[in-house]
């Protein structure tokens, strides 16, 4: 039985850490997640240990000089820019000039990045002229605070840039009859997923859209206020958001399927971490005040989204807890090919404990803590 005292988050954050050992971390944007949400964790309980806990992690990846070990710049890929997000925290607090190299790397990538014809980041190198919802989160929250921390005196040509990635990949994806937004689009229209006239994959899945709304309020956290002209484009694609996904939130569970819009067909399944990433997005759109006329719907479906998330969690005989029903990965093209079919989204491996999930819920957990406070 789930005890009151400890709040959940903390005793996921506890239960992570304890089963992490330094040999596992990879410069991976799962792994970022997850250090990410145990520092979010040390910060709001004032302990310390969280947060040395994910600085000790994030340093086997860092070296003296500032270089990342098995960072690989060339493949220009965004997965590989959200574990830095880090790294502005730990600047900050000991000014460490190996943080800093780092960063300028990072940021140095996002200069080269190869974009669309009409401005946007390519998801990687490999995958030519395509954006996915995927890549707003593992590059829109760093190039945001990047530009707030270092180049705020001359912050336009950043915010035009942050927000036209954001703008672009909502119109561009977006279905007008339900409202959500799918998984990835082809400028070039040349992959066999993509739409011939909209460029579209075929789905809505979970995860792609909760990457992208987390995306969204935590860019938020690094558009400074005197730039209103970049805040509101945000904030209204984010308010936009809030219907359709209560629209497909199920009922009875409060969670959301693999497959959003397709809960009654046969395959499909209620899926645990888009269902954290929502549960995030829905919370911190209510502590940040951002759902305006939409608040008491918000709240109504958040409540429902975070009993339902309580259900996958599983606690082992030593106490430990684990999060249950984690799709373990998705993408498109690539070798074997990929085909954003429904048959392939329901196909892959559904898993335990996958940072994806793991990450996303002590985010969600802990913004409904927050809640409590405010």
């Amino acid at each position: 039985m789930i005890d009151k005292i400890t709040p959940v988050f903390e005793r996921m954050a506890l239960s992570m850490m304890k089963r992490y050992a330094p040999e596992q971390v990879k410069w991976h944007y799962e792994h970022g997640l997850a250090l990410q949400s145990i520092y979010n964790a040390g910060i709001f309980l004032n302990k310390p240990a969280y947060t040395a806990w994910a600085k000790s992690m994030l340093d086997t990846m860092i070296t003296e000089d500032g270089g990342i070990v098995s960072y690989r710049e060339g493949e220009y890929n965004l997965d590989q820019i959200n574990m830095g997000k880090l790294l502005f925290v730990f600047y900050a607090e000991t000014g460490e000039q190996r943080y800093r190299k780092a960063l300028e790397l990072l940021r140095k990538q996002l200069k080269e990045q190869p974009r669309t014809n009409a401005g946007g980041f390519w998801h990687k190198k490999i995958y030519p002229y395509q954006m996915w919802l995927d890549g707003l989160y593992m590059a829109g929250p760093f190039y945001a605070q990047y530009a707030a921390t270092f180049n705020k005196d001359a912050y336009t040509a950043d915010g035009d840039d942050i927000i036209r990635q954001f703008v672009l990949l909502a119109s561009k994806a977006r279905d007008a009859n339900t409202g959500l937004l799918y998984h990835a689009w082809d400028e070039a229209r040349s992959q066999k997923w993509a739409n011939p006239e909209t460029g579209c994959s075929p789905h809505f899945w979970g995860r792609a859209l909760g990457w992208y709304c987390m995306a969204l309020v935590d860019t938020l956290d690094f558009i400074p206020q005197e730039f209103p002209q970049y805040r509101k484009p945000l904030l209204d694609i984010s308010k936009t958001l809030i219907a359709p996904l209560l629209r497909y939130q199920h009922e009875k569970s409060g969670l959301w399927y693999q497959i959003l819009d397709c809960g009654d067909r046969a395959g499909n399944y209620l899926e645990t971490s888009c269902s954290a990433m929502f549960t995030y997005f829905l919370y911190k759109m209510l502590n940040k005040g951002y759902a305006g006329d939409q608040t008491e719907t918000t709240k109504a479906g958040a409540a429902l989204a975070y009993k339902g998330l309580m259900s996958r969690i599983r606690e082992d005989a030593g106490g430990g807890l684990h999060v249950t029903g984690i799709c373990s990965v998705a993408g498109l093209g690539g070798e074997p090919y990929r085909d954003g079919s429904f048959a392939y989204y329901v196909g892959e491996p559904v898993i335990e404990d996958d940072f994806k999930g793991v990450g996303p819920f002590i985010l969600a957990a802990l913004e409904k803590e927050r809640t409590a406070f405010s």
